[in-house]
């Protein structure tokens, strides 16, 4: 994509003295009320530019010489018309620029933080297929625009609608020599469920950029950001959305992770997830302690975070662990990303997250996150040393800390704590409990299994856990202080009943919820050997 160049208007002026005047070398023409409802003042002022009015279909701005070509093309593709910009002087373009937003009624006056992600409207498909096929011809006719015209937006619109029809986590947008792949990420695997015109890929991908304001002209580098969209109109189904970008050898490829609050597993029970209710008993009683770890385990994509979240929300609700007191509890996150706002349940956290550009780590968070007075904290994930021995810390000074770890077992996690540096004796004191867990599918009832267009031909629909639970008690803190190996933990803690994940698979299976090679797909068996 070109930039649009920058033609300067005949300057009067000598060096070393300012341009003219607003009412020279600036034209006396307000801005366009479309430039600043949707640039924000923030922007505008931070890069120098502003609209000096909309002239048939452009939209005419003054530039200072400083503002970027990619500013100036942005803007355009915000604003969805041609841009034809001008040269003038910095300091006039900024007082005009406060003047033209002061002149805002307060209720128009949009921060930047408000607008953030930007939410759009997703338009309900009468015909998902006609309208797909209709969008993708119109996004083929004109290759030569992709700064948010409409049949992007269509297009764009119908991919997300479908993705959301179908309960899609992610959306893939993969450009090919021959071909754009659209695929979904359904129940944990992916499937291509589109194939469009290799012509209409820089045209999706843009419009997904703008949606995430990010920068539309760097095609080279990644980036990442956020969108919001709504079906049905303002009032309508929220979707948020988590937008990554990568070039690849044709060009950028998409993915967009969906967050759906209505479907968000904080609103949800523990049987909702598929905890048994033998070990839901034995894991609530861990989670009403004042002090202590409790651990949630297993690789990406296995609901770690999910299980947190319905359990903050169970704490919240219960107010476990505060009702003895007669008090209610101060609870606090620290993750990467926030993947849910829990505001919206009506639950009183605070949920921080992760900013390395602004050192805010897991271990720095955690630290500020003390000094708030905390009951329960969260955090997002144990990553190293530092934090590993903060939570450690944190648990025996009287706080409930609730948090992930990426690990094979329940057992594992105990040596993976030790391995980051946390001596055995204080990881006996401080661990409370470990739930490890998976995410199998589960089978398609009105097909029985054997695979229908509702299912995709999988023969599966929806997902369930499976559970493993340690809980860390005398016999088994002796055996952590004498670093005894994750084998030889699991041998103890299924002598004293543990349910371990393969046992927990199997069951499902003998219920017929699932089929033993999802099992045998998502539980390996871990094999270690003792040193």
């Amino acid at each position: 994509m070109t930039a649009l160049p920058i033609v300067q208007r005949a300057a009067s002026s000598r060096p070393g003295t300012s341009v003219g005047t607003p009412h020279g070398d600036l034209p006396a023409t307000p801005a366009s009320p479309a430039f600043l409802d949707r640039i924000p003042h923030e922007y505008a002022r931070r890069h120098l530019i502003l609209s000096t009015g909309t002239h048939g279909q452009a939209e005419h701005v003054v530039v200072a010489p400083s503002t970027r070509p990619a500013v100036i093309h942005n803007v355009g593709v915000v604003l969805g018309r041609t841009v034809v910009p001008a040269v003038a002087d910095p300091e006039l373009i900024a007082a005009r620029i406060d003047g033209g937003y002061s002149r805002r009624s307060p209720e128009k006056s949009i921060a930047v933080s408000q607008i953030e992600p930007i939410r759009e409207s997703i338009e309900i498909a009468d015909n998902l297929e006609l309208d797909l096929a209709r969008a993708v011809a119109d996004a083929e006719q004109d290759l030569l625009r992709v700064d948010g015209k409409s049949p992007s937006i269509r297009l764009v619109d119908l991919i997300l609608f479908e993705a959301v029809q179908r309960s899609a986590s992610d959306v893939h947008v993969q450009p090919m020599r021959d071909r754009t792949l659209v695929r979904f990420r359904l129940d944990g695997a992916l499937h291509t469920v589109r194939e469009l015109p290799a012509s209409v890929a820089a045209s999706v991908v843009s419009r997904v950029k703008v949606m995430a304001r990010l920068d539309v002209a760097e095609r080279r580098s990644a980036q990442d950001g956020r969108a919001g969209v709504t079906i049905g109109g303002p009032s309508g189904r929220r979707i948020d959305l988590r937008v990554s970008t990568l070039p690849s050898t044709y060009g950028e490829r998409i993915v967009m992770r969906l967050l759906d609050p209505t479907r968000s597993a904080y609103l949800k029970s523990f049987d909702a997830l598929g905890m048994p209710a033998e070990l839901e008993k034995r894991f609530l009683a861990q989670v009403s302690r004042t002090s202590g770890i409790v651990l949630s385990t297993g690789p990406t994509g296995s609901g770690k975070t999910t299980t947190l979240y319905t359990t903050l929300a169970w704490i919240s609700s219960t107010n476990a662990g505060g009702s003895s007191r007669g008090c209610e509890l101060n609870m606090m996150t620290i993750e990467d990303p926030v993947e849910y706002d829990l505001s919206g349940s009506g639950m009183a956290v605070s949920q921080t997250q992760v900013d390395p550009k602004k050192q805010v780590t897991f271990a720095t968070g955690l630290r500020h996150v003390l000094r708030q007075d905390p009951d329960v904290i969260m955090v997002g994930e144990i990553r190293d040393e530092e934090t590993a021995k903060i939570a450690v810390q944190a648990s025996l000074t009287g706080h409930l800390v609730l948090s992930t770890l990426h690990t094979n077992d329940a057992p594992s996690a105990v040596v993976r704590l030790i391995d980051l540096g946390v001596e055995p004796f204080l990881v006996a004191s401080s661990l409370a409990a470990v739930l490890a867990q998976r995410l199998v599918r589960r089978v398609h009832a009105p097909c029985g299994g054997m695979g229908c267009d509702e299912c995709l031909r999988t023969g599966y629909r929806g997902r369930t856990g499976v559970f493993e639970l340690l809980v860390v008690d005398g016999p088994l803190r002796g055996l952590i202080v004498a670093r005894a190996g994750s084998l030889d933990l699991k041998a103890a803690a299924q002598r004293y009943g543990m349910i371990t994940l393969r046992e927990a698979g199997t069951a499902l299976v003998a219920q017929g919820l699932t089929t033993a090679e999802e099992v045998g797909r998502v539980i390996e068996t871990i094999e270690e050997v003792n040193p």
